[in-house]
């Protein structure tokens, strides 16, 4: 739709401008006239975007998690104390810090003075409110329950929060040694090692095996750095590129499951989710099979999301969910006990979400755990870099420290 700039007069004969967004400038006016306004001028906007005119552009900062919880939170309390919707999105525009938000909250705003419903005019920014949080928003709506919407909506997004937040305190540790690591490896070759080069070389001797690789990679490092540098850049843009294709991003998540150490904290983390998101979903109200098409999208691993629809399909067939998650053979037993004891009891969401927080607990362990399971690889590779280096670099200095002597 294009975008056109108006001046009109409201009842009281003030004048109003404005930009809204429509097919032409006849349903622009029929618009205004809906409004009690008397348009005046009615001009297409041409040559910038909405997003543009708005100041909105690549580097405006994205839209954090915590914002969107933040912006859940109010609108459950702003929704429960009975103020109209549309008021509310607009006094949260305007007080808002995220720019980019307060746009998105204005776009939103504009679309419900037309008519639409709060859920089809979010549809529209779908790279900030997931398909899961309009999917709520839109249950909400028809069941009269909007402030429980975001309530449900606020916890899930809180613990999803919470668990990246510990997943990057429990990685900041490792990747800090691994980056000390490369740094180190970086001076070592082409700082120390060259320094004993020229040494070792005029001896004349023989050198010890482990020098002798010492001072091969070294004098590779040296002279073929370009080349390495413009290798591993090139492995990394095409590595990006091929996981970014459905067919890499699928064996990616397939293989993140079986890594050894964090695999078993990736599928933990993934079956919270699934349980977390389904339970949210049931309560809501949603469907099944329209449920499972949401959670497949939650979980953010395309491995689990094919399984998921696989189960949907599933469904749809006339095949009970129990019998379907014990055939994905993604579920563990815990998991697929809840499903059936929920099925006998009519009691799936109470059950699932009981199973979330068991494995949230076990991620949450996991995660203060890693660094403990983590440490002693990283001891052993820095003391193998030591050895290495001891041998290399002393092994030919006692020989001629012998030689002397003799």
């Amino acid at each position: 739709m294009a975008q056109f700039s108006y001046k009109a007069r409201n009842a009281k004969g003030e004048l109003a401008t404005g930009v809204l967004e429509a097919p032409d400038a006849s349903m622009v006016a029929q618009i205004l006239a809906g409004r009690s306004f008397i348009p005046l001028e009615i001009t297409e906007s041409k040559g910038r975007t909405q997003t543009e005119s708005s100041g909105i552009n690549f580097f405006t900062p994205a839209i954090r998690l915590d914002e969107l919880v933040i912006f859940a939170r109010q609108m459950y309390s702003l929704a429960k104390s009975g103020i109209p919707i549309l008021r509310a999105v607009k006094g949260l525009a305007d007080t808002t810090s995220s720019k980019r938000m307060a746009w998105a909250l204005q776009d939103v705003a504009s679309q419900l003075e037309r008519g639409r419903t709060l859920s089809s005019a979010m549809n529209k920014h779908k790279n900030i409110f997931s398909q899961l949080f309009i999917s709520i928003v839109h249950v909400g709506e028809n069941t009269g329950k909007l402030d429980d919407a975001f309530l449900q909506l606020s916890f899930y997004l809180e613990r999803e929060q919470e668990t990246r937040k510990q997943i990057k305190a429990a990685t900041r540790y490792p990747l800090f040694v691994i980056f000390a690591i490369v740094i180190a490896m970086v001076i070592m070759n082409m700082v120390v090692i060259p320094i004993f080069a020229d040494m070792f070389t005029s001896l004349g001797a023989e050198l010890p095996l482990m020098t002798r690789v010492l001072l091969a990679s070294s004098h590779f490092f040296m002279t073929q750095w370009a080349y390495l540098l413009v290798g591993i850049i090139t492995a990394i843009y095409f590595s990006q590129r091929y996981l970014k294709t459905p067919q890499g991003q699928y064996k990616w998540d397939k293989l993140k499951l079986r890594l050894p150490i964090v695999g078993n904290i990736f599928e933990r983390t993934l079956l919270a989710r699934f349980s977390r998101s389904f339970s949210m979903m049931l309560v809501a109200g949603v469907p099944l099979t329209s449920a499972l098409n949401l959670v497949a999208d939650a979980v953010s691993n395309s491995y689990m999301a094919a399984r998921i629809i696989t189960m949907r399909k599933n469904i749809e067939k006339g095949e009970s969910l129990s019998r379907v998650a014990a055939s994905s053979t993604l579920f563990t037993p815990l998991v697929l006990q809840m499903i059936n004891v929920g099925e006998e009891t009519g009691r799936v969401d109470e059950l699932l979400a009981e199973a979330a927080d068991f494995y949230e607990r076990e991620v949450d362990y996991d995660l203060k755990s890693l660094t403990a399971k983590i440490e002693p690889i990283l001891i052993s590779l820095v003391a193998g870099m030591v050895l290495v280096l001891a041998l290399g670099i002393f092994t030919p200095m006692w020989d001629m420290m012998g030689a002397i002597k003799g």
